[in-house]
């Protein structure tokens, strides 16, 4: 039995030769591979104790998924722009912290198409070993980068005009009830470029021509460490009943999936302090 204390985070991800999501679990100062845990019983105990991820201060609730109510009101990282780009407010003189802007948000971006299940439209800042970690995270089996822009708000502007066409939300429960039917993406990227096109044009002519560029990179497949997914999804919340406890049977995006069809989302209690538990 191995058996871990302290303050959770989001799981770090990556992929491996075989294109196979990789999981590890961030708790105290320990970092778990979580894919050598499937197949076996873990056990979570939650005595209500949650700080800060910024600024490690104890807090009764955790906003925008593990701060505290004074680092949510304050960092640049938690204003709305964050979710809706398209509202960068950094040439207004308004950022709440302009160095941050400027190392986070002013630095190219990249849009993207990915499959969670349906086909969506997306942003992300950085695309490493041609796989973005927002596109595990998002529990994709396909993703394609297809334009590359100078900063956040160009990628917020162009992903809001397509969003028109094609959604921009993953259905988390269809993403967990198995692998996505396999889509061309190759052939719906030529379909943004054409519905894009006028959007394209306009951005370039204010912004600059390399403000926007197509890209000619492959699509990419991600495969997730799953033995059984759930058939009728049972979500645990963790706040109402302080753990939990059962054979873990698979991940995808940062969700763990137990028996009896139970999941839990795993960025939605950073800052929680557990107790886990895996059985050798």
């Amino acid at each position: 039995m191995t058996t871990l204390f302290g303050n959770i985070k989001k799981m770090k991800v990556s992929v491996d030769e075989n294109s196979q999501a990789q999981y590890q679990l961030p708790i105290g100062e320990s970092l778990v591979n979580m894919n050598e845990a499937i197949g076996k019983h873990i056990k979570v105990s939650f005595a209500g104790i949650i700080n800060c991820v910024n600024c490690n201060r104890q807090t009764k609730k955790s906003f925008n998924q593990g701060y505290c109510f004074v680092c949510l009101r304050k960092l640049a990282q938690c204003d709305t722009c964050i979710i809706k780009p398209e509202q960068c407010h950094y040439s207004q003189g308004t950022c709440r912290e302009p160095e941050w802007g400027e190392a986070n948000c002013l630095q190219d971006h990249f849009v993207y198409l990915s499959n969670t299940g349906q086909i969506k439209i997306g942003i992300t800042k950085f695309i490493g070993e041609d796989v973005s970690s927002r596109w595990i995270d998002q529990g994709a089996n396909q993703a394609i980068a297809i334009y590359r822009v100078k900063e956040r708000l160009h990628s917020g502007l162009l992903e809001t005009h397509i969003a028109q066409s094609i959604g921009d939300k993953t259905n988390w429960r269809t993403m967990l009830k198995g692998t996505a039917d396999k889509l061309d993406l190759l052939s719906m990227k030529q379909k943004v470029y054409e519905l894009a096109a006028d959007k394209v044009g306009e951005m370039q002519a204010e912004f600059g021509i390399q403000a926007v560029q197509e890209l000619d990179t492959p699509p990419v497949e991600i495969h997730y460490p799953v033995n059984q997914y759930p058939v009728k999804i049972k979500s645990i919340n963790l706040d109402k009943e302080g753990g939990f406890e059962g054979q873990l049977l698979g991940i995808k995006g940062q969700y763990l999936m137990l028996d009896g069809d139970r999941v839990i989302n795993i960025r939605k209690y950073t800052g929680y302090e557990w107790e886990l538990n895996i059985a050798s």
